[in-house]
């Protein structure tokens, strides 16, 4: 299986987790293992798990990290707590989550992620569950536009929404390419110059068919609450919607008395409980951006756990 995969901010991300040779981490996406074993590389006495849904990314880890002190499990990050007590261990000294899709989900064809190929309408990442053809056959045009709009920012949603559900009437859709099609000829001239019009309503679909969101923000405090003392959090988002709930998130974890400023000492006694690494994030350097032009919408954001 060829699975191709370009790390995103892999240097900038093994500097933030500040690896300990006897630490114990988690790499809650594993895909094609490129984060996994440049950090598994890093350890002696440490260990790591490296966790993905994906069955094709379980299968390539895996070989890549045979030789080196890692384990790779099969499962969503959202069951990372339950992984982790299976394998006996209560705290770690780091996690990773990349949330982006891999390069090869993009490219294999037959995973239908991308609108640039015509494949069967799947989109699902653990190859479980609903498909995205499920969803643009079976809900109503309003649910779609909720979707299209909520998960895309997609300004012609509803009228994208409107005509899917015109086509389903006449012939089922199955494929990419017949989604494209819809949507290229639902949208304005105008709006198929600002690159491919079907890009917003695949990251949609995407998003909705595999929960990430909902998923992203179960996970958070899940996460910080199994780091140890000095611990890391690092996440890479690669759009508004991700990199909004990580940065509220890490704020309320920042985030020390609340009382009223006007009250002379403090009563709630609420302390900060991390401390972000770079304020900002971090974004991919020039080099890494002409090697990679898929990288060009990622974010780093670290926290440490005090």
């Amino acid at each position: 299986m060829e699975f191709n995969h370009y790390s995103v901010l892999l240097s900038e991300t093994i500097e933030a987790l500040n690896i300990k040779e006897n630490g114990i981490y988690v790499d809650g996406t594993a895909g094609g293992a490129g984060h996994s074993k440049e950090i598994a590389s890093k350890l002696k006495s440490g260990f790591l798990y490296s966790l993905d849904q994906d069955p094709d990314a379980v299968e390539v880890a895996s070989q890549r990290l045979s030789n080196l002190p890692a384990k790779v499990i099969r499962s969503n990050f959202k069951n990372i707590k339950e992984v982790l007590r299976t394998e006996g261990v209560e705290k770690v000294d780091g996690i990773l989550l990349d949330l982006g899709v891999s390069s090869y989900q993009l490219d294999e064809g037959s995973r239908g992620f991308s609108y640039h190929k015509d494949a069967p309408l799947d989109m699902r990442m653990s190859k479980e569950g609903r498909t995205a053809a499920d969803l643009v056959n079976e809900l109503s045009a309003e649910e779609l536009s909720r979707i299209f709009k909520d998960y895309g920012e997609e300004q012609f949603a509803f009228r994208i929404a409107k005509d899917i559900v015109k086509q389903r009437e006449v012939s089922k859709i199955t494929t990419t390419t017949q989604l494209a099609e819809i949507i290229a000829s639902s949208v304005p001239a105008a709006a198929r110059r600002d690159g491919h019009p079907a890009r917003k309503v695949f990251q949609a679909l995407r998003i909705a068919v595999n929960g990430e969101l909902d998923v992203l923000k179960e996970t958070l405090d899940t996460a910080f609450e199994l780091l140890n003392k000095d611990g890391v959090l690092a996440i890479i988002t690669f759009h508004s919607l991700e990199d909004g709930i990580v940065k509220r998130k890490f704020k309320e974890f920042t985030q020390g008395c609340t009382c009223p400023p006007d009250l002379p000492v403090c009563v709630c006694g609420k302390k900060p409980r991390g401390k972000l690494i770079n304020r900002k994030g971090v974004v991919p350097s020039d080099r890494e951006l002409k090697e990679n032009k898929r990288s060009r919408s990622a974010k780093l954001r670290t926290i440490i756990k005090l």
